[in-house]
């Protein structure tokens, strides 16, 4: 029985579609495999590139699949014309698609007659486990990640405190927006890019555990740095957390962070092929309760609470299937994931330590060694 999977969209935008076809474009493209053939659809001007850099049977562009009708003159329109003629000259009755598939695409195939089937599975299963290359191009961006991390930790520790408690660097305040700066720039050296922006935040704003932070940072107060970044050359993320205080920090923060830490080192203990993500998210939510914090998900509390799960999967997109979270399923072989327990409340802060781990058949593997330690002196 013939099988016809279609991926499509713009793949500098679209991960599954650039796992199969790992050209970074800006314009539609389509990638078709019917049975052992693969098709690669994209703009005249990108196919000789596709052919140099990507593995497929056939290459062509839009204007190759025109319909009677013609082309649309809008590039969209055009590339979901194309393809739609390419399966009826193919005499496709039926395809199988992602998630992801974009509407135009989707209304033009069904225009032609054509029945299209989701996979849920599809370009899921397929990216959780992590090739060799894709493992190496995880570690390098982590590594980026946590010299940026160790930078923006040791600017804070090392500033001074003036006369109010707000910290201040190089002669002026030092603020959330310019510790985040700091690594931007750190990154925009590197070809690294914080597309989605970074979180450097403290009480009492960190209560809300996805707050980015704004304004003076202060002594004697944890602070969250949540660094998230792309490299440019590889498009695979980093992700590390880490909680500084400048000055000395009160007992509760220290056993909030004990407690943390504590929560993580289960956590990665539990990261075994085969184990769940729901098992893993229990062993460090447990001890979180052990040592006298509640839940609270979905509401913003004054004292330290559990507020989200233990971490998410991680790759071409910061977040990705699988979450270890309640109800996670089974860790496949070389799944990376992110192991993130925090505790958050308005009057004393927050605090969250963050690492990116793989799951080996031979047990997890930490991506570093960064300090988790909430002095940076």
């Amino acid at each position: 029985m013939q099988t016809t999977t279609l991926l499509a969209g713009i793949p500098a935008e679209n991960a599954s579609l650039f796992h199969r076809m790992p050209l970074s474009v800006g314009d539609p493209a389509a990638w078709i495999q019917v049975d052992d053939e693969t098709t690669v659809i994209v703009r005249d001007i990108e196919v000789d590139r596709a052919r140099r850099q990507l593995t497929a049977n056939h290459f062509g562009s839009p204007g190759e699949y025109a319909p009677a009708g013609g082309l649309s003159p809008d590039r969209a329109t055009a590339t979901a014309q194309a393809v739609a003629e390419f399966l009826a000259r193919k005499k496709i009755a039926s395809i199988q698609t992602d998630r992801t598939l974009p509407f135009i695409f989707a209304w033009h195939i069904q225009q032609a007659g054509i029945e299209i089937a989701y996979n849920a599975d599809l370009g899921v299963i397929d990216r959780r486990s992590k090739s060799d290359r894709e493992l190496e191009c995880l570690q390098t961006a982590q590594e980026m990640t946590q010299r940026a991390m160790e930078l923006a930790c040791r600017t804070i520790a090392a500033s001074t405190a003036n006369a109010s408690g707000q910290l201040v660097h190089e002669g002026e305040l030092l603020t959330s927006e310019r510790v985040k700066a700091i690594a931007a720039q750190f990154f925009l050296e590197h070809n690294f890019a914080m597309e989605h922006g970074s979180i450097v935040a403290t009480a009492p704003e960190v209560a809300d555990c996805h707050h980015a932070g704004a304004g003076p940072l202060r002594t004697e107060v944890p602070i969250v740095v949540d660094l998230f970044p792309r490299d440019l050359s590889s498009r695979y993320w980093g992700d590390c957390t880490r909680t500084v205080v400048h000055g000395q920090a009160s007992e509760e923060v220290k056993h909030m962070h004990a407690a943390v830490v504590q929560a993580k080192a289960a956590a990665t203990a539990a990261l075994r092929v085969g184990n769940t993500g729901d098992a893993v998210h229990q062993a460090s939510t447990d001890v979180l309760l052990d040592r006298g914090y509640p839940l609270s998900r979905g509401t913003v509390t004054d004292h330290p609470s559990i507020q989200h799960g233990t971490g998410h999967g991680i790759g071409l997109e910061i977040h990705e299937p699988i979450l270890l979270d309640d109800g996670g399923p089974e860790i496949l072989p070389n799944e990376v994931l992110t192991i993130e327990p925090g505790l958050y409340g308005r009057k004393v802060g927050g605090v969250r330590v963050e690492d990116m781990v793989a799951a080996t058949t031979d047990g997890p593997v930490v991506f570093g060694t960064l300090h988790q330690g909430l002095d940076w002196k």
